[in-house]
């Protein structure tokens, strides 16, 4: 069993730093940060990380072939895995339409650009050339192979939809399925086993977490209001099935996106997320404190978003 944190890329920079050295100290397995569009971008928050810790190990959570093309983001890993002495896990998913929509940007066939988009970092990973083609990207020539030595980094699948979770059975060496409400690893699990066993492959060579929201604090009702920010910020951009599961409409998420993006009213938004749309993560009380940090806790007071768990 390992255990990691997820973050979003929404802290200053060097407080990531003091939160990976942090987790490192704890005893946790990896940290992930998050690379949400029009937020901090997640390659120099974790370059940073890097040579600020020894051990722990590194992920993107997640990248997307829309905004960051394959080419980029093969360049991107690989530079990031050689600072790190082979430490990144590089998450990707075909992100949040509801935020490419900021830009403007379809999100056209995101279950073949995303299976497409693992195969070709695979392959520029191994050290193959082009040409590649496929479903979902245009055909690249020849002149496609990195021009770096490079190892096989383990690419990690983002999943909120059933497709996508049989897919990270069928291709990823991992998954990043966000389980919302977090009882539903048994069901998510299911699916991705589904996969694996169309694909033959071995589900115990698949790292699967389980991500789920956690807010700690000293009070709950700190706690709640650090997970209601969070929710309301990224309510509308979940799947029609899991605010489904919850008894949630999509009108009402479309409600709490208006004042929390376009009115930029996140404190108003918060108080607009219902019980059952809380549901999503988890609010708990800090018990203890990490020992060779008396002055901060493993997850920090009011930073909900923790990724992972068992693992």
């Amino acid at each position: 069993m390992k255990f990691s944190i997820r973050l979003n890329n929404d802290l200053p920079v060097k407080d990531y730093v003091e939160l990976a050295q942090i987790a490192e100290q704890a005893g946790f397995d990896q940290i992930w940060v998050s690379d949400d569009l029009f937020l901090r971008g997640v390659w120099p928050i974790l370059s940073a990380c890097a040579v600020a810790t020894r051990r722990i190990g590194l992920g993107t959570c997640i990248v997307n072939p829309y905004t960051c093309h394959p080419a980029e983001i093969a360049m991107q890993a690989v530079a990031l895995d050689e600072l790190s002495g082979g430490r990144l896990h590089l998450g990707v998913a075909a992100g949040a339409g509801e935020f490419l929509g900021w830009l403007g940007m379809p999100q056209p066939r995101p279950l073949a650009v995303t299976a497409e988009t693992i195969r070709r970092l695979r392959a520029l990973f191994a050290g193959e050339a082009g040409p590649f083609s496929g479903t979902g990207w245009p055909d690249w020539g020849a002149e496609a192979y990195m021009r770096v030595p490079s190892r096989p980094i383990p690419i990690y699948l983002g999943a909120m939809s059933p497709r996508m979770h049989a897919l990270v059975g069928e291709l990823a060496d991992g998954g990043l399925p966000l389980l919302f409400p977090p009882e539903r690893y048994a069901e998510v699990a299911a699916r991705v086993a589904g996969g694996a066993a169309r694909a033959g492959r071995d589900m115990a060579d698949i790292d699967l977490a389980a991500c789920i929201w956690v807010s700690v604090a000293e009070r709950r009702e700190e706690a709640e209001a650090a997970l209601r920010a969070k929710v309301a910020y990224y309510a509308n951009a979940m799947s029609d099935e899991v605010l489904s599961g919850l008894g949630v409409s999509r009108e009402e998420t479309a409600q709490i996106a208006a004042v929390a993006q376009a009115g930029g009213d996140l404190g108003r938004a918060a108080g607009m997320v219902s019980p059952a749309l809380l549901r999503i993560g988890v609010a708990s009380i800090r018990l203890c404190r990490v020992a060779t940090q008396p002055n901060a806790s493993a997850l920090r007071p009011n930073v909900p978003n923790t990724h992972g768990g068992p693992r």
